[in-house]
């Protein structure tokens, strides 16, 4: 397939604004692809890259030659040049790297260069994203679209499924079943203002779980091979010794866990957040025996701090898929394989009273909050439905930074001000909801000044723009009514709680949640 005929797609796909169309233009285009050519285009068409690192920053992509007037480029053809620049390496990588990305530049015409910008970028807005992929995969393939979503949360892979329902059709998606050593798109909670909103989600009995504030871990084991992901199917095993450790002391042969990961003080009282994530981005050797020195007290001692794993639920054991069984059989099997040291604290409830006791009892161990669970729900991978919702005691929201302000005065030389979006599931983008500087500390303001410029795309001297990609956990008093913002409406006193390194962009609250807070209707 020609990769001009791929770049006309995206056009149209963004020009669109139906949902139907989109997916009708995107099955057509999936089916003209030869079968070598499915992965990394599928992968195009959902604006991503085969490979997850390039090297290609922001100075590349602007810095490009002109176009070439005669489209001559396929779509295996990019894959193979992209990937090329991917494994450059050694002395003389970048003036190797800027040569490749200059040749492929240079044969690609006005269109194929504005796709091959998003994509190096990430920041292609058609409106293409996973959900709207699978639909496009099931119609392209003449397959169900429940078989196509299922093999896509289980395998966590776009492409693979493309490649999977277009070449072997329903038999190849079913043979993509949960692998152990293979993470899987997690279960997610939605949000509830109280206890008892939560409750009329997921009707009573229920179970309450304590929410931590740590890491969101996946653990495999299989045999004395232990691998630790996080929620973004990232694979943190060497970061993680004692999470490791832990799980292959435990008498099984396999197993898959979700959990948390999150470090304790001497009382056992939960650290700040910012110290457990700073501790499970540390590598190497200087994070062995770090569980055997036992946890250290105060901000001296963080780099010593022991990762603590605490599980909540269990997918696989010895064999047995347990995805699809109840909670409480899962539970049960959950509790009877692990050590209550390793649980998360549970309490099951039959009224509103039982569940703000339980609430009350989260918060003053200093937990986050509480996710109140539907006893008789599957893990149903990926959703974020109405079986698991989660209640904090203030306003949260997780946005995408949009952009940043430059300060004055004392914060002069720093990126302060932030812009925050908030994801719009229809069009694939996201909706400034307003601007903060509240809650930035100096060592934030130093961190973000340096991660903000690595994301730019333009700094006019006064606003750095980014790629939407850091997610930043928003806390405010309400929402109100704004005509200054698109969407509309924004956020009351909004302040920084802490940076989400943890969740991407995809995974961050919508602006229809965020409407729905402010009991606003969405406008047609």
């Amino acid at each position: 397939m020609r990769f001009v005929e791929l770049a006309a797609t995206s056009a149209a796909v963004a020009a669109t604004s139906g949902r139907k169309a989109k997916v009708e233009l995107v099955a057509d285009a999936l089916r003209r692809l030869d079968r070598e050519e499915i992965a990394a285009g599928s992968g195009y068409l959902a604006g991503e890259l085969r490979q997850r690192q390039t090297g290609v920053g922001y100075a590349s992509l602007r810095d490009r030659p002109p176009p070439a007037e005669q489209a001559s480029l396929t779509v295996g053809a990019v894959d193979a040049l992209i990937a090329e620049i991917s494994a450059v390496a050694g002395s003389g990588s970048q003036a190797k790297r800027r040569e490749l990305v200059a040749a492929l530049f240079g044969a690609a015409t006005a269109d194929e260069q504005r796709l091959l910008v998003g994509l190096f970028s990430g920041e292609l807005r058609q409106g293409a994203q996973a959900g709207l992929l699978a639909d496009a995969i099931a119609k392209a393939a003449e397959v169900p679209l429940t078989a196509v979503r299922r093999a896509l949360l289980l395998s966590g892979d776009l492409k693979q499924v493309a490649v999977a329902a277009l070449t072997g059709g329903a038999v190849a998606l079913a043979e993509i079943t949960l692998r152990v050593g293979t993470p899987l798109t997690p279960m997610l909670a939605q949000s509830a203002p109280d206890v008892g909103a939560a409750l009329l989600a997921t009707g009573t009995p229920a179970t309450v779980d304590v929410k931590l504030d740590g890491i969101r871990i996946q653990v495999h084991r299989s045999g004395d091979d232990v691998r630790v992901f996080t929620r973004s199917l990232d694979d943190i095993t060497a970061r993680m010794p004692e999470v490791v450790e832990a799980v292959r002391k435990l008498p099984l042969r396999e197993v898959v866990l979700d959990g948390e990961a999150m470090t304790l003080d001497a009382s056992g009282r939960p650290r700040p957040f910012q110290e457990t994530s700073s501790r499970a981005a540390t590598r190497g050797a200087a994070n062995r025996g770090a569980a055997n020195r036992g946890a250290a007290t105060g901000a001296e001692g963080a780099d010593r701090l022991a990762l603590v794993p605490f599980f909540f639920d269990i997918l696989h054991l010895d064999g047995a898929d347990l995805l699809d069984e109840p909670g409480r059989v899962r539970w049960q099997a959950l509790a009877e394989a692990l050590p209550a040291e390793l649980l998360v604290g549970r309490t099951s409830v039959t009224s509103e009273e039982e569940a703000a006791a339980a609430f009350a009892a989260a918060l003053a161990a200093g937990q986050e909050g509480v996710v109140i669970k539907a006893s008789e729900a599957p893990y149903d991978v990926g959703r974020r439905g109405s079986a698991w919702v989660k209640v904090k005691p203030r306003h949260t929201l997780d946005l995408v930074v949009l952009a940043v302000e430059w300060g004055h005065g004392r914060r002069k030389g720093w990126l302060s001000n932030l812009h925050l979006g908030a994801r719009d599931p229809e069009t694939g983008g996201f909706v400034m909801l307003g601007k903060t500087f509240k809650g930035l500390t100096d060592e934030l303001l130093r961190w973000q000044t340096e991660r903000f410029q690595q994301l730019a795309t333009g700094d006019d001297g006064w606003v750095v723009r980014v790629r939407p990609e850091q997610v930043v956990e928003i806390a405010f008093d309400g929402v109100q009514t704004s005509p200054r913002y698109p969407g509309g409406v924004a956020l009351r006193f909004a302040r920084v709680l802490r940076y989400r390194d943890d969740k991407p962009a995809a995974e961050a609250d919508t602006i229809d949640m965020v409407r729905a807070i402010g009991s606003f209707p969405r406008p047609d």
